[in-house]
Protein backbone atom coordinates (compact mmCIF):
# COMPACT_ATOMS: atom_id res chain seq x y z
CA UNK A 1 0.00 0.00 0.00
CA UNK A 2 1.51 3.50 -1.25
CA UNK A 3 2.27 5.61 1.89
CA UNK A 4 2.54 9.54 1.92
CA UNK A 5 5.20 10.99 3.77
CA UNK A 6 4.79 14.21 5.84
CA UNK A 7 7.36 16.66 7.01
CA UNK A 8 6.37 17.89 10.50
CA UNK A 9 7.50 21.35 11.76
CA UNK A 10 6.79 23.50 14.54
CA UNK A 11 4.58 25.37 12.15
CA UNK A 12 2.15 22.86 13.88
CA UNK A 13 1.70 24.77 16.93
CA UNK A 14 0.78 27.81 14.88
CA UNK A 15 -2.69 29.55 15.70
CA UNK A 16 -1.80 32.29 14.28
CA UNK A 17 -4.72 32.05 11.94
CA UNK A 18 -6.95 30.25 13.45
CA UNK A 19 -10.32 30.27 12.03
CA UNK A 20 -11.95 31.66 15.16
CA UNK A 21 -9.32 34.43 15.92
CA UNK A 22 -9.31 37.46 13.25
CA UNK A 23 -6.16 39.32 12.71
CA UNK A 24 -4.88 41.41 15.93
CA UNK A 25 -2.05 39.30 16.03
CA UNK A 26 -0.86 41.53 12.88
CA UNK A 27 -1.62 44.76 14.25
CA UNK A 28 1.10 43.63 17.85
CA UNK A 29 3.48 41.94 15.37
CA UNK A 30 4.80 41.55 12.08
CA UNK A 31 7.45 38.81 11.27
CA UNK A 32 9.72 39.12 8.80
CA UNK A 33 9.84 37.48 5.35
CA UNK A 34 12.53 35.20 6.59
CA UNK A 35 11.02 34.81 9.94
CA UNK A 36 7.69 32.96 10.80
CA UNK A 37 5.64 33.57 13.57
CA UNK A 38 6.52 30.34 15.01
CA UNK A 39 10.32 30.11 13.63
CA UNK A 40 10.08 27.30 11.57
CA UNK A 41 13.23 25.63 12.41
CA UNK A 42 11.81 21.79 13.06
CA UNK A 43 11.46 21.63 16.61
CA UNK A 44 9.35 18.51 18.07
CA UNK A 45 8.51 18.62 21.52
CA UNK A 46 9.01 16.25 23.81
CA UNK A 47 8.11 16.98 27.25
CA UNK A 48 6.39 20.28 29.09
CA UNK A 49 10.54 22.14 29.28
CA UNK A 50 12.14 20.19 26.70
CA UNK A 51 12.38 20.51 22.80
CA UNK A 52 14.95 18.07 20.22
CA UNK A 53 15.23 18.52 16.89
CA UNK A 54 13.36 16.10 14.73
CA UNK A 55 14.84 13.91 12.24
CA UNK A 56 14.04 11.04 9.66
CA UNK A 57 12.74 8.85 12.13
CA UNK A 58 10.21 11.58 13.51
CA UNK A 59 8.72 12.15 10.05
CA UNK A 60 5.08 10.90 9.95
CA UNK A 61 3.99 8.42 7.67
CA UNK A 62 0.44 7.83 6.87
CA UNK A 63 -1.64 5.73 4.70
CA UNK A 64 -2.46 6.55 1.80
CA UNK A 65 -6.43 4.97 0.90
CA UNK A 66 -7.47 5.01 -2.74
CA UNK A 67 -11.26 5.91 -3.05
CA UNK A 68 -13.54 3.09 -4.17
CA UNK A 69 -12.94 2.95 -8.41
CA UNK A 70 -16.02 3.69 -10.68
CA UNK A 71 -16.28 -0.19 -11.93
CA UNK A 72 -16.69 -2.93 -9.71
CA UNK A 73 -13.76 -5.21 -9.54
CA UNK A 74 -14.87 -9.07 -9.86
CA UNK A 75 -16.58 -10.06 -6.91
CA UNK A 76 -16.85 -6.71 -5.18
CA UNK A 77 -20.40 -6.05 -3.53
CA UNK A 78 -22.14 -2.77 -5.04
CA UNK A 79 -23.59 -2.17 -1.42
CA UNK A 80 -19.96 -1.40 -0.70
CA UNK A 81 -19.71 2.09 2.10
CA UNK A 82 -16.34 3.87 1.68
CA UNK A 83 -16.70 7.45 4.16
CA UNK A 84 -13.93 10.17 3.49
CA UNK A 85 -14.26 13.09 6.00
CA UNK A 86 -13.09 17.08 5.54
CA UNK A 87 -13.98 20.48 6.94
CA UNK A 88 -13.28 23.91 6.92
CA UNK A 89 -12.74 24.28 2.82
CA UNK A 90 -13.08 27.86 3.05
CA UNK A 91 -13.33 28.02 -0.90
CA UNK A 92 -13.59 31.65 -1.15
CA UNK A 93 -9.95 31.06 -1.26
CA UNK A 94 -9.03 30.87 -5.03
CA UNK A 95 -6.51 28.32 -4.20
CA UNK A 96 -8.70 26.00 -2.09
CA UNK A 97 -11.36 26.18 -4.59
CA UNK A 98 -9.03 24.82 -7.10
CA UNK A 99 -8.13 22.10 -4.73
CA UNK A 100 -12.27 20.92 -4.70
CA UNK A 101 -12.26 21.00 -8.76
CA UNK A 102 -9.14 19.45 -8.95
CA UNK A 103 -10.43 16.14 -7.39
CA UNK A 104 -11.56 12.94 -9.67
CA UNK A 105 -14.35 13.49 -10.99
CA UNK A 106 -14.71 9.47 -11.64
CA UNK A 107 -12.66 7.98 -8.60
CA UNK A 108 -15.05 9.28 -5.94
CA UNK A 109 -18.38 7.84 -8.10
CA UNK A 110 -19.85 5.59 -5.19
CA UNK A 111 -18.21 6.98 -2.13
CA UNK A 112 -20.01 9.20 0.89
CA UNK A 113 -18.11 12.42 1.67
CA UNK A 114 -18.87 14.23 5.40
CA UNK A 115 -18.04 18.23 5.13
CA UNK A 116 -17.67 19.11 9.03
CA UNK A 117 -18.52 23.12 7.99
CA UNK A 118 -16.43 26.11 6.99
CA UNK A 119 -17.27 25.59 3.69
CA UNK A 120 -17.48 29.46 2.26
CA UNK A 121 -18.88 32.68 3.71
CA UNK A 122 -19.70 33.83 -0.04
CA UNK A 123 -22.91 31.95 -1.12
CA UNK A 124 -22.22 31.73 -4.63
CA UNK A 125 -18.64 29.77 -3.53
CA UNK A 126 -20.62 27.83 -1.35
CA UNK A 127 -23.32 26.66 -4.10
CA UNK A 128 -20.27 26.33 -6.46
CA UNK A 129 -18.41 23.98 -3.52
CA UNK A 130 -21.52 21.68 -3.21
CA UNK A 131 -21.84 21.42 -6.85
CA UNK A 132 -18.18 20.31 -7.09
CA UNK A 133 -18.39 17.61 -4.16
CA UNK A 134 -21.53 16.38 -5.74
CA UNK A 135 -20.47 15.58 -8.91
CA UNK A 136 -17.80 13.42 -7.73
CA UNK A 137 -19.31 11.99 -4.38
CA UNK A 138 -22.69 10.02 -4.75
CA UNK A 139 -23.35 10.95 -1.26
CA UNK A 140 -22.23 14.26 0.80
CA UNK A 141 -23.01 15.49 4.44
CA UNK A 142 -22.90 18.92 5.50
CA UNK A 143 -23.41 20.95 8.73
CA UNK A 144 -22.44 24.47 8.60
CA UNK A 145 -19.87 26.25 10.35
CA UNK A 146 -19.53 30.16 11.89
CA UNK A 147 -18.16 30.75 8.40
CA UNK A 148 -20.86 29.65 6.54
CA UNK A 149 -23.75 31.90 8.13
CA UNK A 150 -21.42 35.28 8.19
CA UNK A 151 -23.48 37.90 7.08
CA UNK A 152 -21.20 41.09 6.28
CA UNK A 153 -21.75 41.26 2.17
CA UNK A 154 -24.13 44.29 1.82
CA UNK A 155 -25.39 42.25 -1.83
CA UNK A 156 -26.68 39.73 -0.12
CA UNK A 157 -30.43 39.28 0.90
CA UNK A 158 -30.00 37.79 4.17
CA UNK A 159 -31.67 40.14 7.32
CA UNK A 160 -29.46 37.78 9.66
CA UNK A 161 -27.15 34.91 9.71
CA UNK A 162 -30.58 32.98 11.13
CA UNK A 163 -31.79 33.38 7.64
CA UNK A 164 -28.82 32.72 5.84
CA UNK A 165 -28.88 29.55 7.79
CA UNK A 166 -32.12 28.37 6.01
CA UNK A 167 -30.75 29.77 2.53
CA UNK A 168 -27.87 27.15 3.04
CA UNK A 169 -30.08 24.36 4.49
CA UNK A 170 -32.57 25.12 1.10
CA UNK A 171 -29.45 25.23 -1.27
CA UNK A 172 -28.20 21.49 0.29
CA UNK A 173 -31.52 20.13 0.10
CA UNK A 174 -31.99 21.29 -3.69
CA UNK A 175 -28.41 20.14 -4.64
CA UNK A 176 -28.84 16.95 -2.90
CA UNK A 177 -26.20 17.21 0.01
CA UNK A 178 -27.69 15.77 3.48
CA UNK A 179 -28.13 17.85 5.77
CA UNK A 180 -30.49 15.51 8.16
CA UNK A 181 -29.42 12.13 9.53
CA UNK A 182 -29.12 8.69 6.71
CA UNK A 183 -28.19 5.63 6.49
CA UNK A 184 -26.40 4.30 3.77
CA UNK A 185 -25.75 0.49 2.94
CA UNK A 186 -26.25 0.06 6.97
CA UNK A 187 -23.76 3.13 7.98
CA UNK A 188 -25.45 5.87 9.70
CA UNK A 189 -24.13 9.10 9.39
CA UNK A 190 -25.91 11.89 11.65
CA UNK A 191 -24.93 15.70 11.37
CA UNK A 192 -24.88 17.42 14.46
CA UNK A 193 -25.83 21.23 14.60
CA UNK A 194 -24.00 23.47 16.83
CA UNK A 195 -22.70 26.78 18.05
CA UNK A 196 -20.10 27.22 20.56
CA UNK A 197 -20.49 29.22 23.86
CA UNK A 198 -18.27 30.70 26.52
CA UNK A 199 -19.17 28.83 29.54
CA UNK A 200 -17.82 25.28 27.48
CA UNK A 201 -13.85 26.42 28.61
CA UNK A 202 -14.00 25.06 32.00
CA UNK A 203 -10.04 25.46 32.31
CA UNK A 204 -7.85 27.94 34.05
CA UNK A 205 -6.90 31.40 32.35
CA UNK A 206 -3.77 32.67 31.58
CA UNK A 207 -2.97 35.88 33.25
CA UNK A 208 -0.51 38.45 33.47
CA UNK A 209 -0.66 39.35 29.78
CA UNK A 210 -2.37 41.65 27.48
CA UNK A 211 -4.26 39.17 26.12
CA UNK A 212 -7.50 41.01 23.56
CA UNK A 213 -10.84 40.39 24.58
CA UNK A 214 -12.81 37.85 22.18
CA UNK A 215 -14.88 40.38 20.60
CA UNK A 216 -11.50 42.01 19.14
CA UNK A 217 -10.13 38.54 18.29
CA UNK A 218 -12.71 36.39 16.76
CA UNK A 219 -14.30 37.80 13.51
CA UNK A 220 -17.90 35.88 14.52
CA UNK A 221 -19.09 38.92 16.89
CA UNK A 222 -18.88 41.47 14.16
CA UNK A 223 -19.65 39.38 10.79
CA UNK A 224 -22.24 37.04 12.09
CA UNK A 225 -25.73 38.98 12.80
CA UNK A 226 -28.45 37.27 14.84
CA UNK A 227 -32.10 38.14 16.19
CA UNK A 228 -32.59 39.86 19.30
CA UNK A 229 -33.82 36.36 21.08
CA UNK A 230 -30.08 35.02 20.40
CA UNK A 231 -27.10 36.03 22.31
CA UNK A 232 -23.08 34.88 21.92
CA UNK A 233 -23.14 36.29 25.66
CA UNK A 234 -25.39 33.43 26.92
CA UNK A 235 -26.34 30.11 25.93
CA UNK A 236 -29.43 30.93 23.79
CA UNK A 237 -27.59 30.64 20.50
CA UNK A 238 -26.07 27.36 21.39
CA UNK A 239 -29.28 26.51 22.45
CA UNK A 240 -31.25 27.25 19.35
CA UNK A 241 -28.58 25.23 17.43
CA UNK A 242 -29.41 22.21 19.74
CA UNK A 243 -32.61 22.17 19.20
CA UNK A 244 -32.76 22.13 15.47
CA UNK A 245 -30.95 17.85 16.35
CA UNK A 246 -34.34 17.45 18.03
CA UNK A 247 -36.45 17.81 14.28
CA UNK A 248 -34.24 14.23 13.81
CA UNK A 249 -34.61 12.34 16.92
CA UNK A 250 -36.70 9.70 15.76
CA UNK A 251 -34.54 9.25 12.52
CA UNK A 252 -31.18 8.92 15.14
CA UNK A 253 -33.10 6.73 17.00
CA UNK A 254 -33.59 4.18 14.18
CA UNK A 255 -30.13 4.61 12.79
CA UNK A 256 -28.71 3.65 16.78
CA UNK A 257 -31.20 0.89 16.80
CA UNK A 258 -30.11 -0.56 12.72
CA UNK A 259 -27.07 0.79 12.19
CA UNK A 260 -23.85 -1.39 12.23
CA UNK A 261 -21.71 1.57 12.11
CA UNK A 262 -22.90 5.01 13.36
CA UNK A 263 -20.37 8.60 12.47
CA UNK A 264 -21.70 11.45 13.73
CA UNK A 265 -19.92 14.68 13.27
CA UNK A 266 -20.05 18.82 13.74
CA UNK A 267 -18.39 21.25 12.78
CA UNK A 268 -17.75 22.56 16.80
CA UNK A 269 -15.83 20.58 19.67
CA UNK A 270 -17.87 18.28 21.32
CA UNK A 271 -14.62 18.54 24.26
CA UNK A 272 -12.18 20.72 25.63
CA UNK A 273 -9.69 17.82 25.33
CA UNK A 274 -9.63 18.30 21.76
CA UNK A 275 -7.91 21.75 21.78
CA UNK A 276 -4.21 21.84 22.82
CA UNK A 277 -3.80 24.01 26.31
CA UNK A 278 -4.34 27.24 26.69
CA UNK A 279 -0.81 28.09 27.49
CA UNK A 280 0.36 26.44 24.07
CA UNK A 281 -1.81 28.85 22.00
CA UNK A 282 -0.98 32.04 20.82
CA UNK A 283 -4.70 33.43 21.66
CA UNK A 284 -5.18 31.54 25.37
CA UNK A 285 -9.04 32.50 25.18
CA UNK A 286 -9.07 30.61 22.19
CA UNK A 287 -11.54 27.52 23.41
CA UNK A 288 -14.03 30.02 24.98
CA UNK A 289 -14.75 30.38 21.63
CA UNK A 290 -14.52 26.62 19.66
CA UNK A 291 -17.06 24.41 21.59
CA UNK A 292 -20.33 23.47 22.62
CA UNK A 293 -21.33 20.99 25.93
CA UNK A 294 -24.13 20.21 24.29
CA UNK A 295 -22.72 18.49 21.24
CA UNK A 296 -20.89 15.98 23.78
CA UNK A 297 -24.02 15.31 25.50
CA UNK A 298 -25.78 13.83 21.87
CA UNK A 299 -22.24 12.16 20.94
CA UNK A 300 -22.73 10.06 24.33
CA UNK A 301 -26.64 9.57 23.51
CA UNK A 302 -25.88 8.21 19.82
CA UNK A 303 -22.45 6.28 20.93
CA UNK A 304 -22.84 5.03 24.39
CA UNK A 305 -21.52 6.56 27.87
CA UNK A 306 -18.64 4.16 27.58
CA UNK A 307 -18.06 4.54 23.40
CA UNK A 308 -18.01 1.77 21.62
CA UNK A 309 -15.56 0.09 19.10
CA UNK A 310 -16.88 1.83 16.53
CA UNK A 311 -18.29 4.73 17.74
CA UNK A 312 -16.52 7.71 15.68
CA UNK A 313 -17.02 11.57 15.67
CA UNK A 314 -15.59 14.15 13.11
CA UNK A 315 -15.05 18.10 13.94
CA UNK A 316 -13.89 20.48 12.68
CA UNK A 317 -12.82 24.22 12.78
CA UNK A 318 -9.61 24.64 15.24
CA UNK A 319 -7.55 23.81 11.94
CA UNK A 320 -5.62 21.43 14.09
CA UNK A 321 -5.47 17.81 12.39
CA UNK A 322 -6.55 15.70 15.23
CA UNK A 323 -7.53 11.67 16.07
CA UNK A 324 -7.58 10.36 19.34
CA UNK A 325 -10.21 8.11 21.46
CA UNK A 326 -11.23 9.66 24.48
CA UNK A 327 -13.78 7.79 26.43
CA UNK A 328 -14.48 5.20 24.07
CA UNK A 329 -15.02 7.50 21.26
CA UNK A 330 -12.73 8.21 18.36
CA UNK A 331 -12.53 12.06 17.62
CA UNK A 332 -11.13 13.16 14.26
CA UNK A 333 -10.55 16.41 12.31
CA UNK A 334 -8.93 16.92 8.84
CA UNK A 335 -9.05 20.07 7.93
CA UNK A 336 -8.29 21.43 4.38
CA UNK A 337 -7.44 24.87 6.41
CA UNK A 338 -6.39 27.96 4.99
CA UNK A 339 -3.81 27.94 2.05
CA UNK A 340 -1.01 29.77 4.16
CA UNK A 341 -1.57 27.28 6.96
CA UNK A 342 -0.89 24.44 3.98
CA UNK A 343 1.81 26.12 2.63
CA UNK A 344 3.68 25.75 6.23
CA UNK A 345 2.66 22.07 6.14
CA UNK A 346 0.19 22.80 8.94
CA UNK A 347 -1.29 19.15 8.78
CA UNK A 348 1.24 17.77 6.33
CA UNK A 349 -0.47 19.67 3.63
CA UNK A 350 -3.51 18.60 1.14
CA UNK A 351 -2.34 15.33 -0.09
CA UNK A 352 -3.99 12.85 2.29
CA UNK A 353 -7.27 14.31 1.79
CA UNK A 354 -10.28 14.04 1.84
CA UNK A 355 -9.41 11.25 4.19
CA UNK A 356 -11.07 8.20 4.42
CA UNK A 357 -12.34 6.59 7.99
CA UNK A 358 -14.64 3.47 7.14
CA UNK A 359 -14.71 0.87 4.20
CA UNK A 360 -17.26 -1.52 4.55
CA UNK A 361 -14.97 -4.27 2.55
CA UNK A 362 -11.78 -3.68 4.63
CA UNK A 363 -13.05 -4.02 8.47
CA UNK A 364 -15.25 -1.09 8.55
CA UNK A 365 -13.91 1.80 10.92
CA UNK A 366 -9.57 2.20 10.56
CA UNK A 367 -8.56 1.05 13.12
CA UNK A 368 -5.11 2.83 12.68
CA UNK A 369 -4.97 6.61 13.69
CA UNK A 370 -4.67 9.48 11.79
CA UNK A 371 -0.42 10.93 12.39
CA UNK A 372 -1.39 14.62 13.59
CA UNK A 373 0.61 16.04 16.04
CA UNK A 374 -1.33 17.55 18.85
CA UNK A 375 -2.93 14.45 19.30
CA UNK A 376 0.02 12.38 18.79
CA UNK A 377 1.27 14.86 21.86
CA UNK A 378 -1.21 14.28 24.00
CA UNK A 379 -0.96 10.79 23.80
CA UNK A 380 2.37 10.52 25.59
CA UNK A 381 2.26 13.55 27.75
CA UNK A 382 -0.79 14.57 29.95
CA UNK A 383 -2.99 17.34 29.92
CA UNK A 384 -2.07 19.88 32.86
CA UNK A 385 -4.66 22.65 32.15
CA UNK A 386 -3.46 23.71 35.98
CA UNK A 387 0.10 24.83 34.64
CA UNK A 388 -0.38 28.07 32.98
CA UNK A 389 3.52 29.05 32.42
CA UNK A 390 3.32 29.82 28.79
CA UNK A 391 5.27 27.43 26.20
CA UNK A 392 8.14 28.92 25.23
CA UNK A 393 6.61 29.86 21.67
CA UNK A 394 3.67 31.66 23.29
CA UNK A 395 5.70 33.59 25.71
CA UNK A 396 8.19 34.79 22.99
CA UNK A 397 5.32 35.74 21.13
CA UNK A 398 3.87 38.26 24.05
CA UNK A 399 7.10 39.46 25.35
CA UNK A 400 7.45 40.67 21.39
CA UNK A 401 4.02 42.56 22.02
CA UNK A 402 5.47 44.15 25.04
CA UNK A 403 8.34 45.78 23.34
CA UNK A 404 6.14 47.08 20.39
Amino acid sequence: MRSIWLYQSRDAVNILNSPNVGCFLSHYFKPRSSQRCSENIGLRIVSNQSFRRINASNLIRRRHISPAVDHLSPGQSDLRVKVFIISDLHTDYPENMAWIQGLSTVAYKRDVLIVAGDVAEKFENFILTMTALKERFMYVFFVPGNHDVWCRRKHEAYGDSVQKLSALLETCNALGVATEPKMINGVGIIPLFSWYHESFDKEIDITGFKIPSLKMACKDFHACKWPSTLSTSSLSLSRYFNELNYKHFDTIQEIKETSSQVITFSHFLPRQELCPEKRMLFYPNLPKVIGSDFLEVWVRKIHGLNGNQSACHVFGHTHFGWDCVLDGIRYIQAPLAYPRERKRRMNGGEDWLPFCIYDSENGGLYNELLPSYWSDYYRTQKRDPRNIELAPWVARFYKRIKSH
